[in-house]
């Protein structure tokens, strides 16, 4: 399987979906890797499955703080769903159901996963690919990379918690815009409408966002898991909202070695060494 992609290539990589999806560990990030570069890493059903096998074993190592996903071959982050497999898995509303339960596994994980998560996107985000990158807690782009929404153009309907999370970025007139044309835009509008938080010379991508996971890595896991958390709780319908649950997270912060050792570094004028505890 053809792979391009620095962080591909690790010697740790492991192969899933038959090496459709890869994983790597750097330094206390782990990376996910879109390995179909000959389909622009457009995803298939068996993808969203290794998607899954990978992010859950990312939430339960305790030496992984942040998760960067990307793409191989360096022309595209995901291009969207494996359009191929239209036809005999998507092919009306009663195979789209079956569809959508084939890939609820790996789409739940990635929602649900419980650390820092960055899209590294070059060239196409389109479609499920910019729905995944959008699933991501900070999406940082080259500036060659294309995003859309193509529904419009191939006749289907974008599902619930994609457009609240396109809306929750860009607001409705954007979403709007993006939904009803189907039209394909650059990293400039995308920054300019708030769908992404930067864009970066393509030849220093890959080491900004391993420094900025490395700066989000070395701070207190409690802590950044507190923001996370409530974050989402206010992105939630109000009458949904865990507010008990963002109580407890600050109360573990107040009461954990992590702030007793914040206070003694900054008070020793030395970088402090979280341990998420």
């Amino acid at each position: 399987m053809q792979q391009t992609s620095t962080v591909a290539s690790d010697s740790s990589a492991r192969e899933y979906a038959g090496g459709k999806m890869l994983s790597a560990r750097r330094e206390g990030i782990g990376i996910v890797t879109f390995n179909q570069p000959q389909k622009h890493n457009a995803v298939s059903v068996d993808m969203w499955g290794g998607l899954a096998e990978i992010l859950g074993e990312f939430a339960t190592d305790d030496s992984i703080r942040v998760v960067v996903l990307t793409g191989a071959g360096g022309r595209a982050f995901v291009s969207g769903a494996d359009i191929s497999q239209f036809d005999q898995q998507r092919n009306n509303a009663d195979a789209q159901r079956a569809y959508d339960r084939q890939t609820s596994v790996g789409r739940e994980k990635l929602s649900s996963f419980p650390k820092p998560t960055i899209a590294m996107i070059r060239g196409y985000c389109l479609g499920g690919g910019l729905a995944i990158a959008m699933q991501t807690d900070l999406r940082i782009a080259s500036p060659e990379s294309q995003f859309g929404i193509p529904a419009a153009k191939l006749g289907i309907a974008y599902g619930l918690e994609g457009l609240r999370n396109l809306v929750s970025l860009v607001g409705p007139a954007h979403a709007r815009m993006i939904m009803y044309t189907g039209e394909r835009f650059g990293a400039a509008e995308a920054l300019r409408i708030g769908l992404i938080n930067r864009v970066v010379a393509s030849g220093e991508l890959e080491n900004h966002v391993f420094e900025l996971a490395q700066t989000i890595a070395s701070n207190a896991p409690l802590s950044v898991a507190a923001s996370r958390l409530t974050i989402t709780q206010l992105l939630t319908d109000p009458q949904e909202r865990d507010v008990d649950a963002v109580v407890r997270a600050s109360a573990v912060c107040f009461d954990s070695e992590d702030y007793r050792e914040g206070r003694a570094a900054f008070l020793e004028k030395r970088k402090p060494q979280f341990k998420g505890r």
